[in-house]
């Protein structure tokens, strides 16, 4: 008893060695060198990754992209006003862009699907929650290693957003274009947050400190629009058209 459980278990299993070397190796300090120069070939895979999108999505037509939490259930009442507020989006003239995933994402390109509208995912490799769900055009589908090149199609090609409750991502996405628009950078499109319980503490954090210490102009609160209802998020896409053109972004 005594003897195996001091036996080197590297001897048992060979294995254990190799994986160790390996880790080892893994973990070496690269000199800067070897830095630079694989950054360098990095920029080839950042530009593929940008001419792919450019050359799918300039062909797809004005669209609105559908953004939310991956983890919301078929039973959420949040995912089904997604499926609503995707179906009636497209009956008005607009493609769905989604992040290609489950949850909200899925819920956009179902209602896309459903009404026979372009349903366009663009999905990024993690380790964890994403999936192509089973709603996208297959001719729109498509995989990015890259959050930034993504999230440039994103704003390029849409027409409005409808932010649908969600976590880090969805509020990565949301800050995204309200900066963009804020700075300048893009002309205003509609932002539309579904949920007024959900994005209260939220929107009551925009007012009760970055407004009172002067972190943005009061005129910024009305760079979005809170809405509780689909016909509410569709209602005020529609009327922004109505009124301005339809514009590519940048």
């Amino acid at each position: 008893m005594g003897i195996e459980g001091t036996r080197d278990e590297s001897l048992v299993n060979p294995e254990l060695d190799i994986n160790e070397t390996k880790l080892q190796n893994s973990l070496r300090q690269k000199n800067w060198d070897e830095t630079i120069t694989k950054d360098s070939w990095m920029v080839f895979k950042v530009m593929a990754e940008f001419v792919d999108g450019y050359e799918k999505l300039a062909k797809i037509g004005p669209c609105v992209s559908i953004f939310g939490s991956a983890r919301l259930k078929p039973q959420s009442k949040y995912y089904k006003m997604a499926v609503e507020i995707a179906e009636k989006i497209t009956k008005i003239g607009f493609g769905i862009i989604t992040g290609g995933g489950p949850g909200i994402m899925e819920a956009g390109n179902k209602g896309a699907f459903n009404a026979q509208g372009k349903s366009i995912g663009l999905n990024i490799d993690l380790p964890f929650e994403q999936h192509f769900n089973p709603y996208i055009n297959k001719s729109y589908s498509m995989n990015f290693d890259y959050f930034f090149v993504r999230k440039v199609m994103f704003v390029k090609y849409s027409q409005g957003f409808v932010v649908m409750p969600g976590g880090f991502g969805t509020l990565d996405e949301l800050t995204e274009a309200l900066t963009l628009i804020q700075t300048n950078k893009i002309g205003k499109f509609p932002i539309v947050l579904v949920g007024s319980e959900f994005w209260g503490g939220l929107l009551d954090w925009f007012k009760e400190t970055l407004l009172k210490e002067k972190m943005i102009h009061e005129e910024d609160l009305d760079l979005y629009r809170v809405v509780d209802t689909a016909d509410e998020a569709v209602a005020h896409i529609k009327a922004f058209y109505d009124k301005y053109s339809v514009n590519v972004n940048f």
